[in-house]
């Protein structure tokens, strides 16, 4: 196991882990929440560092990360482990392990760094699990892939804090931050976390980082799926995050401890669009739904015209240079095009 960064001793021989905001502070032995994170002979070790759990080739839109060189394969990594405790969680067999965690074979950064190398994979994305509880692997990686000249990526809750959050965002080049609801009653009953941690990283990354961001929030019916919260949370990425975010609204089916619920209805996410686009955002777009015109393409914001279409992870760049500039007019469409 690594030592970790992001800790600090305290008394009775525990340790503090400051990675994020619930502080836990394990004894001897003992790990914190995430599952990865655990205190040996008084200090912080990572059992994920360089112990992937989950390696695969996947289309960057199915990040979701629709304006980060769209069309194009990225390695997606992940390990074990995570800090909510969503009761809908879809990759559960990862967030919740079973046993130790942290018994495969290592594999270093430089080794990734160069399998994508190998492949013609143009960026590496920390994904599956949580990458806020494996921080320094996936800062590693990055550092390891931008020496190659290639791009990091990440797929958080932004469920991360102070140094931590400063050391990770800087290196990544793109993220997608799931914006799991904008009350903070859902995220304690749901998730076993809170939402302001969450609302500050979001803020973090527009306003101190170059680091492209996008959005992604689960409409879940009952739970997350009303009028009033979607126009709250679409009216602040507006204002916070600028009219330029890309907004995902994801459709929920059942999954963990709430595989028996009902699907969301297509026209709740049809009017979480229409919402969003009245609260002055640009791009928003409609996740695990299919044949549903314009929900997944990317129009010019001026004047309208198709930029990008897509059909599944098929992309086709029609109306835009490799710039990102709409052919018609002449905007340009926010994103990492080339």
């Amino acid at each position: 196991m690594s030592t970790a960064r992001f800790w600090t001793p305290v008394e009775d021989g525990r340790v503090q882990c400051d990675a994020c905001p619930h502080g836990c502070r394990p004894v001897e032995g003992a790990r914190g929440r995430c599952f990865v994170r655990l205190n040996r002979e008084g200090r912080l070790v990572s059992a994920a560092w360089g112990r992937p759990a989950a390696l695969a080739v996947d289309p960057v839109e199915k990040k979701p990360l629709y304006h980060v060189l769209p069309g194009t394969s990225v390695l997606s990594i992940g390990t074990l482990g995570c800090n909510l405790a969503c009761r809908f969680c879809q990759n559960d067999s990862l967030s919740r392990p079973q046993g130790e965690g942290g018994a495969g074979p290592l594999v270093s950064p430089e080794e990734l760094a160069a399998l994508a190398v190998r492949e013609q994979i143009p960026m590496v994305v920390a994904t599956y699990n949580e990458p806020a509880v494996w921080p320094e692997y996936a800062m590693d990686l990055a550092d390891a892939v931008h020496a190659r000249g290639l791009r990091m990526a990440a797929v958080t809750s932004g469920y991360i804090q102070g140094e931590a959050r400063r050391e990770f965002f800087r290196r990544m080049d793109a993220a997608n931050v799931d914006l799991k609801s904008f009350r903070d009653s859902f995220y304690r009953n749901l998730c076993g976390a809170r939402l302001a941690p969450v609302l500050e990283t979001l803020v973090y990354i527009r306003r101190e980082t170059a680091c492209w961001l996008e959005v992604t929030t689960l409409l879940i019916p009952g739970w997350y799926d009303s009028e009033a919260e979607v126009d709250e949370l679409t009216a602040w990425v507006a204002e916070e995050l600028g009219p330029d975010t890309p907004l995902h609204f994801s459709r929920f089916h059942g999954a963990s401890d709430m595989s028996a619920g009902e699907d969301t209805p297509l026209s709740t996410l049809l009017r979480a669009k229409q919402q969003a686009v009245r609260n002055g955002l640009h791009y928003v777009y409609l996740g695990n739904v299919h044949g549903v015109d314009g929900g997944v393409d990317t129009l010019c914001k001026a004047c309208g015209r198709m930029l990008i279409a897509r059909n599944g992870f098929r992309v086709n760049r029609l109306g835009m240079d490799e710039e990102g500039k709409c052919l018609a007019c002449g905007t340009i469409c926010a994103g990492i095009w080339a």
